[in-house]
C-alpha cells in the first residue's frame, strides 16, 4: 500500500523555547484511519497545523500525495479537508448556507458530492435553516465535517473532533469516520481520548512533541509487559502517598475511582508482598483484581517507564 503522507524529522519550536515537536517521523498509508494520540499539550495540534500548511516547520520535510507541503501548499489545500479543534464555521449563517459557501469556495457543488455526506446530512436536514451558532456541540461537528468533505478530499484531517461532545455523539462520529474510509478517503485524526484509539487502523503515541510508539492498537496492547491489576482503597489520596515509598518493581496511577498497578516481577510473590506493604502502612484494600490492559494503560506504562 502506498503512503499518503510521509513525515521526515519534523521539528517546531515556538517563541520562548517551547519545543512543540521534536524530530517527528512517520508515514500514513492511503485509505487508512490513522490516529495521533496524546494528552493536551503533546504537540498534536501543532503537527496538524503543519500538515495542513497553516504554519511552517523549523526542520524536516513532509510529502503528501507526492507534493511537498511547504513548496506545493496551494495544490495540497485543494486535496485535503480539515476540521480544526475549535468550531470555525460561520455562526450567523444557517446550516444550509454554510455548506453552500464551502462548496462554492472549493469550486465544487453539494449535488456532486451529496452521496459522500448523505449519512451526516440526513441528521442535519431538520436543522438546515438554523443558524450554525445555535447548534449543539455534536451537530456543529457534523456540520463542520460536511463542509470539510464537500469537495471530496483525498485526505481528511480532524483535530480532536470529539472534544466536548457527548458520548453518544462521539460514537456516532467515529462510525461516520469509518464510513468515510470506505469511500476511499484517508483519515488522520488526533484525540486525547485513549478509548477512541481502538477505532483507528494504526496510531502514533505522542508526548511532549516526541512520537514514541506507532502500531495497531491491538499490537500495542499485546506488547504490554507487566501484570496489570486494579484495586480500590477507602482513601485514594492517602493510598497514593503511601505508594510513593512502595519498594516493589511496579508502576501505579489513579484510574477513575480505582488505582491501577503494574507488577514486573513474579506475580506469585509480588502480589502478596504488595498486600503486606499495604497492611503495614495502614491501607485497607477493598478489592484487587487482575485486568486486561487498554490502550491508555499501554500509553501510561510506556511514558512512566521512560521517566
Amino acid at each position: 500500500m502506498l503512503n499518503a503522507i510521509s513525515i521526515d524529522s519534523v521539528s517546531k519550536t515556538y517563541d520562548g523555547g517551547i519545543r512543540a515537536l521534536q524530530h517527528v517521523s512517520f508515514d500514513v498509508l492511503e485509505n487508512e484511519v490513522f490516529g495521533l494520540v496524546g494528552p493536551d499539550g503533546a504537540g498534536k495540534s501543532t503537527l496538524f497545523n503543519i500538515l495542513t500548511s497553516l504554519i511552517l516547520p523549523d526542520e524536516g520535510k513532509i510529502s503528501m500525495l507526492g507534493y511537498d507541503v511547504v513548496k506545493d501548499y496551494k495544490a495540497i489545500r485543494r486535496m485535503i479537508g480539515y476540521l480544526p479543534g475549535t468550531f470555525s464555521l460561520y455562526p450567523d449563517l444557517t446550516v444550509q448556507e454554510n455548506l453552500e459557501f464551502f462548496a462554492v469556495m472549493y469550486e465544487s457543488s453539494i449535488r456532486a458530492n451529496m452521496r459522500l455526506i448523505t449519512p451526516i446530512w440526513k441528521q442535519l436536514m431538520p436543522f438546515k435553516d438554523r443558524k450554525a451558532g445555535k447548534l449543539s456541540g455534536g451537530m456543529k461537528q457534523k456540520l463542520a465535517l460536511c463542509c470539510a468533505l464537500i469537495h471530496r478530499p483525498r485526505i481528511l484531517f480532524l483535530d480532536e473532533p470529539t472534544t466536548g461532545v457527548d458520548p453518544v455523539s462521539r460514537k456516532e462520529f467515529w462510525d461516520i469516520l469509518r464510513s468515510i474510509k470506505s469511500q476511499g478517503i484517508t483519515v488522520v485524526v488526533s484525540t486525547p481520548y485513549m478509548d477512541e484509539a481502538t477505532r483507528c487502523d494504526r496510531i502514533a503515541m505522542i508526548q511532549e512533541g516526541v512520537i514514541f510508539k506507532i502500531d495497531t492498537p491491538a499490537n500495542i496492547v499485546r506488547q504490554f509487559q507487566g501484570h496489570l491489576y486494579s484495586f480500590k482503597s477507602e482513601n485514594i489520596f492517602s493510598l497514593l502517598q503511601v505508594m510513593e515509598s512502595c519498594p516493589l518493581n511496579c508502576i501505579y496511577y489513579p484510574y477513575g475511582e480505582s488505582c491501577h498497578i503494574v507488577f514486573y516481577d513474579d506475580i506469585s510473590t509480588a502480589l502478596p508482598s504488595f498486600q503486606e506493604f499495604m497492611q503495614q502502612n495502614g491501607q485497607n484494600i477493598l478489592e484487587i483484581t487482575p485486568i486486561d490492559p487498554s490502550v491508555e494503560d499501554c500509553f501510561i506504562e510506556i511514558v512512566k517507564k521512560a521517566e
